[in-house]
């Protein structure tokens, strides 16, 4: 019999594949193996194409969608190959997809993840769970973020207010205060303005621990500029993504009869940006006693990292503190929303993202495990 759940998600870098193999117990979460699996640029193109163009013909989504799907599949399969994992001690994988559009607003509120879960089903034979907003968003929620059940049900506290930030494309956070509700949501931009901007000026995918960002330094009419955007004094819950903070964005402020400012210092003010939007938003939360504890690509960044603890008055963690590779957080809680479905369990917080009622999440698609 299984015991094991894999998670595989994809974030708004489109920079590759997180896949972790975990074993769950009472709220702890053992990662048995990870790995994160690059895009082949071919794929990561098309996908690319299809999230800033906002069109394409409906034979190139459906056949991107079918591309995305066996590469996920092939991603598990890889995994469990390398680790001697049999198929058959997976009970099922978590299956999140690319997010290519998320538009939660009215009046039709939808989120669209590419990556057929029919193949990967089929391919890994192995039963799948995947589409895991869209119910949230019928129940009149934001569809996101998704990951604030499994923040709280790994790392809540009975003493300690807790505030977990993943900081991927975009920033997410997820406040853990004993005695109140869970609160998370989109803070804004995390890395994918930076990695943009890298793209744009340096022909590097990402700013490699935000080396090139910490040799300039912050323009603060930029910066003002930017937090005057509507989407930050917007009141929770709320969710975004590429659709919103994208090169078109990035291009709108520094055309906004502001002088000319050194690409170096944009990418400086790119990171202050991140930092006081995510701190700010815990401040307009009431809170300013917390252990404040970083996941996602972005705890590698150490110039995000020491404007977090400047910003907040304490040198922020990693959920590595908790026993969990920031790496992987999210593909984990993707692990953890399949073991969810499959016990019938709740996956979303009305409290996060403004849904009717709690509910369990995704869609199930029957491998061929056993037979």
């Amino acid at each position: 019999m299984g015991r094991y759940y894999l998670g595989l998600i994809s974030g708004t870098s489109v920079d590759g594949v997180d896949a972790a193999v975990c074993e769950f117990g009472d709220r702890s979460c053992r990662v048995v193996t990870a790995r994160t699996f690059a895009y082949p640029t071919a794929i990561a193109d098309r996908i690319d194409t299809l999230i800033r163009s906002q069109q394409a013909p409906l034979k190139e989504i459906g056949a991107v969608d079918v591309v995305v799907g066996r590469f996920f599949a092939d991603c598990a399969c890889a995994l469990l190959r390398n680790e001697n994992i049999d198929r058959r001690d997976v009970v099922a994988i978590g299956h999140h997809g690319q997010t290519i559009f998320h538009a939660p607003d009215p009046p039709e509120p939808f989120s669209w993840q590419i990556g057929d879960p029919n193949s990967v089903a089929a391919i890994t034979g192995i039963d799948t769970v995947a589409d895991l907003r869209r119910i949230d968003m019928a129940l009149g929620g934001q569809g996101a973020p998704l990951v604030p059940a499994f923040h709280h049900w790994l790392f809540a506290s009975q003493s300690a207010a807790r505030v977990i930030v993943n900081v991927g494309g975009i920033a997410n956070l997820t406040l853990l205060v004993p005695g109140r509700d869970v609160i998370g949501f989109d803070t804004g931009p995390g890395n994918t303005l930076l990695d943009i901007w890298t793209r744009r000026h340096r022909s590097e995918p990402y700013d490699a621990g935000g080396r090139w960002a910490t040799s300039g330094t912050v323009d603060s009419g930029l910066l003002a500029a930017m937090k005057r955007d509507a989407y930050f004094s917007r009141p929770a819950p709320k969710s975004t993504g590429r659709e919103y903070f994208n090169s078109d964005w990035i291009d709108r402020q520094l055309k906004s009869g502001l002088p000319e400012v050194d690409p170096v210092n944009v990418a400086a003010t790119i990171v202050e940006l991140t930092a006081t939007t995510i701190i700010d938003a815990i401040a307009a939360c009431g809170l300013t006693r917390y252990d404040l504890v970083i996941c996602g690509g972005g705890s590698k960044n150490r110039l995000l990292m020491q404007r977090l603890g400047a910003l907040s008055g304490s040198a922020p963690q990693t959920t590595a503190a908790y026993g969990l590779d920031p790496d992987f957080v999210e593909a984990a809680a993707m692990a953890w929303l399949a073991f969810a479905r499959v016990e019938q369990r709740t996956g979303n917080l009305p409290t996060v993202t403004a849904a009717r009622e709690a509910t369990v999440l995704g869609g199930l698609y029957c491998g061929t495990n056993g037979s």
